[in-house]
């Protein structure tokens, strides 16, 4: 059974001082030894939360019907690279395939990248796309210089951030500290003015009312504008699907999950899944300074709808079984309904400058 990081934290505190945000999240969730995504699987019902491809097929068919409409729409460059980041189980990608495949044969288009460090997850993706020999990789660096059609469900979020607190009037560095006995992990504050208060939106550099946060997303940004980078040189597409908004920088969104409920983000390191909203705001202006363009987000829901889930669920349904026409009606709720995931999740995508707008957004900036 798996085992709190909380210890080795303190100890490594105790040794080298206050851990950043990013430190922190990076060690619980990434740690080869110990780290939440490091071993294992928490995804289903079994795990600590359940993402869009387990909760229903229609979900990976439409983001594979909107890859091909989209890899059509950039010219059907050939070969292509088919990428996801943090694929889980390979549900996603499996569906997605099964959707492409009735429009193309994909192992004549795309050549399949996977990026995922976890060894238990890699297994369990390399049994379900056998057929498609999917190539592996620890992080996007080592993608081939070809066009890519990328997808990242739910992976931008896990990303660290950098958190900062406005304090006797200057941004400082939130910390995480050990309590005075050295047994807890507490939130602490930088002593000195935080260097990292030039990369606010001007709007929050100059001040705000004490006590207020802001979350920098830097190791997001830094792998946004790689993929912005490549898609400007190489072309292709990167859709991006995650719970946040455009909230440029203010507040935070630092969460715990585990069993499927909330605990405190400080408790277990390692045994519970932290995340943040991703801040859109952020990826677009990263994205556009490195030269390509942002649809979205919109919302998840809208996305899905103007894709065609409505009709996928009814072509589902029409040689289904009473019960198992209940629960495509179920999934489809929680997909797109505004109490569900169809408004707290969104949906945006990196383009090349000259590309048209994709299926699913309507106009640009939508919200």
């Amino acid at each position: 059974m798996p085992e709190s990081l909380l210890p080795a934290m303190l100890r490594h505190i105790q040794r080298a001082g206050p851990m950043t945000v990013a430190e922190y999240m990076a060690e619980a969730l990434h740690k080869r030894d110990g780290g939440y995504y490091a071993s294992g699987d928490p995804f289903g019902a079994g795990g600590d939360f359940v993402t869009a491809p387990e909760i229903s097929q229609m979900f990976g068919e439409l983001i594979g019907l909107w890859t091909i409409s989209t890899w059509i729409g950039a010219g059907a460059p050939e070969p292509a690279c088919l990428v996801e980041l943090g694929p889980g189980r390979g549900t996603l990608m499996a569906d997605m395939l099964r959707a492409i495949g009735g429009v193309v044969a994909p192992g004549e288009v795309f050549q399949i990248h996977l990026v995922e460090t976890n060894p238990s997850l890699r297994a369990l993706q390399a049994e379900r796309l056998a057929p498609h020999q999917p190539v592996w990789h620890d992080d996007i660096s080592s993608l081939p210089d070809l066009p890519w059609f990328l997808v990242a469900n739910e992976f931008f979020d896990a990303l660290p951030i950098r958190q900062l607190r406005w304090t006797d009037g200057a941004w400082r560095e939130c910390l995480v500290v050990a309590d005075e006995a050295g047994r807890e992990l507490g939130w602490g504050v930088d002593r000195a003015v935080s260097p990292l208060a030039s990369l606010l939106p001007p709007d929050l550099q100059d001040g705000a009312e004490e006590g207020a946060m802001a979350e920098l997303t830097l190791a997001a940004n830094a792998i946004a504008g790689n993929i912005a980078r490549h898609i400007v040189e190489y072309g292709g597409a990167g859709l991006l699907v995650d719970y946040g908004s455009e909230r440029g920088a203010r507040g935070s969104s630092l969460q715990a999950v585990r069993d499927h409920r909330r605990v405190d983000p400080l408790a277990e390191p390692g045994l519970a899944d932290l995340s943040s909203h991703v801040d859109f705001a952020q990826i677009r202006s990263i994205g556009e300074a490195n030269g390509a363009t942002m649809a979205g987000p919109v919302d998840q829901g809208r996305f899905l709808f103007e894709l065609g889930i409505q009709e996928r669920s009814t072509a589902l349904k029409g040689g289904a079984s009473q019960a198992q026409r209940r629960d495509i009606d179920a999934a489809m709720r929680r997909l797109i309904a505004p109490s569900e995931m169809g408004t707290l999740f969104k949906v945006a995508a990196l383009l090349p400058p000259s590309a048209e707008d994709p299926p699913g957004f309507g106009s640009r900036g939508a919200d």
